[in-house]
């Protein structure tokens, strides 16, 4: 049997994203010095990487959970502003929730790495196949391995404030194919901005 190959037409519009002022206590997370310029560049190298990974799967979940409960506090594409500097754009969505709450997986994958980042913090990243990969920022605690398989809901660790963070909260990414897309569009209605 021959492939078949169907043509979809769609319209992309602009979208307009808000502003969000930041401020950091730590000046040193926003004015890098040279060491730590070189250590972000080696680590968003590494992070690049991780993005692209990819592992066949036939059971790959698209039906997310949200990995902690709390106020939905950062919206994906925010344009950041750190102490009044410009950055780029919130490529995740920030969970505002207290320092020791437990953060769970938002599907069932396997650890892809695990490690503590000088922007993100400690961070796990989860690959659910296909190439969707979920990544958890500013952790407390890391309660998983790479390669280890976790559950949906699993526990995989407890929120934080490490990394480049004006306060505990979970920064939580979704990829897709290397590319961030709004963690958003995987939750259900109810989790969802309007």
């Amino acid at each position: 049997m021959g492939e078949v190959t169907k043509t979809l037409s769609f319209e992309v519009s602009a979208k307009d994203y808000p502003e969000q002022h930041v401020t950091i206590k730590d000046q040193g997370k926003v004015q890098l010095s040279p060491e730590n310029e070189e250590r972000a560049a080696r680590e968003i190298a590494v992070i690049k990487e991780l993005k692209l990974h990819w592992r066949a799967a036939q059971d790959t979940d698209l039906a997310f959970i949200i990995p902690a409960e709390g106020v939905l506090s950062g919206r994906f594409g925010s344009r950041r502003i750190f102490n009044g500097e410009p950055r780029n754009p919130h490529v995740g969505l920030d969970v505002a929730v207290d320092r020791g709450t437990p953060v769970m997986a938002s599907a069932q994958g396997e650890v892809l790495a695990v490690d503590d980042y000088f922007f993100n913090g400690k961070t796990i990243f989860l690959d659910h196949g296909n190439g969707l990969i979920t990544m958890y920022c500013h952790m407390d605690r890391i309660d998983v391995q790479a390669g280890e398989t976790v559950g949906k809901a699993q526990p995989i660790g407890l929120s934080g404030n490490t990394g480049r963070a004006s306060g505990p909260h979970l920064h939580w990414s979704v990829i897709l194919n290397g590319a961030m897309v709004d963690p958003e569009l995987f939750l259900p209605v109810e989790h969802q901005s309007q």
